[in-house]
């Protein structure tokens, strides 16, 4: 029988390591000493320490790696942590899951505003930016944030909201947007229909503190692969996550 650990938890051992030892050398160190001091091959290296540095967990200053903003989140308090950093775990999960893009979006006056996303590895995905801002009616979590309005700020926004038609199906008339928000305060689930890009359906939840929508997650799912197995599943996943910020 072969006593060597299973190459997945050699690769956990091995990132555990490399925090470790940069954590205790806080002046930086450079690929070579890590690969020398903890005797790990440089071809494997650099793959860690990449994706390390991706993730925010090692910080680069020209050649030396130092510790990253991610290992003092992980440290912080849960309420000293802001929105993004609490929700983009659950963005990630949400988009293993269900193997389609997967974002969180905040209101920003009659826009919306991507904060985390995690765009799905299949060939035909949708694809946002952190950072993107989008008209509210047109995308999923938008409708999701407009059914927990209340009724003045509802007014409000259809007085001033912009409701531009982006494709044929996007949905600009008052009254039929306001059966919509009614349906998805009855259900929950903000649902688009290749109203912002063809092509594209949107699955969104509020998530909702003490009776205000701080965000929304969304699933963005590519018409040719949507089907009801699929829109049952990314739903419940949409659940789970705003069910997991809640409690949490």
């Amino acid at each position: 029988m072969n006593g060597s650990p299973p190459s997945t938890v050699k690769s956990a051992m091995r990132t555990i390591d490399i925090l470790e030892y940069v954590v205790a050398r806080p002046a930086g160190v450079v690929a070579q000493e890590i690969s020398a001091g903890l005797a790990i091959p440089v071809s494997s290296l650099s793959y860690l320490l990449a994706t390390l540095a991706e993730r925010d967990y090692l910080a680069r200053d020209g050649r030396r790696y130092l510790p990253g903003a991610a290992l003092e989140r992980l440290r912080a308090p849960r309420g000293s942590l802001s929105l993004a950093d609490r929700v983009r775990p659950l963005v990630k999960s949400l988009r293993f899951q269900t193997n389609e893009t997967a974002s969180f979006f905040v209101r920003n006056g009659w826009e919306l505003e991507a904060i985390a996303t995690e765009t799905a590895e299949q060939s035909l995905r949708y694809s946002i930016s952190v950072g993107t801002r989008t008209p509210m009616h047109c995308l999923a979590a938008g409708k999701a944030i407009l059914a927990w309005l209340s009724d003045e700020q509802l007014a409000h926004y259809f007085q001033q909201g912009p409701r531009e038609a982006f494709t044929p199906s996007s949905i600009t008339d008052e009254t039929a947007l306001r059966a919509e928000l009614a349906e998805i305060r009855r259900t929950g689930i903000g649902r688009t229909r290749e109203e912002y890009t063809p092509g594209i359906h949107g699955l969104g939840m509020a998530v909702v503190v003490d009776g205000q929508a701080v965000g929304a997650f969304a699933v963005a799912i590519p018409t040719p692969r949507l089907n009801g197995d699929l829109e049952a599943h990314a739903v419940a996943k949409l659940q789970e996550a705003v069910g997991l910020f809640t409690t949490a």
